[in-house]
């Protein structure tokens, strides 16, 4: 599905996105626990269950921001995330407002 910046005439918004993909709480983190031995190393031994992650931001331009949702979603889905190992979850905050639409966009 493609996500048009307009499809008619209006604001054009800003929008940033905050995700983060984590592997399921039944998958074994080997990552995560060579980190948390590394932790442990340095002292710090009241430090447990490290998991690893990634965290990724990015910026939508659209109209609304459920559009701008739909978009994080569906790439976090087919791009981001493994839906078979993996979680994520992601925050949208309006950043600025980008321009006026003064013609549609096809």
């Amino acid at each position: 599905m493609k996500y048009p910046v307009s499809t008619f005439d209006g604001v054009i918004l800003l929008f940033r996105s905050k995700i983060v993909v984590t592997l399921r709480k039944s998958i074994l983190d080997p990552q995560g626990k060579a980190v948390e031995h590394g932790i442990h190393a340095l002292g710090f031994s009241t430090v447990k269950n490290v998991r690893m992650g990634k965290y990724i931001e990015l910026e939508v331009e659209t109209e609304r921001r459920e559009d701008a949702e739909r978009a994080v979603t569906d790439v976090s889905k087919k791009l981001l995330a493994n839906p078979v190992m993996e979680d994520y979850s992601f925050t949208v905050e309006e950043i600025e407002q980008v321009q006026q639409n003064s013609a549609p966009h096809v």
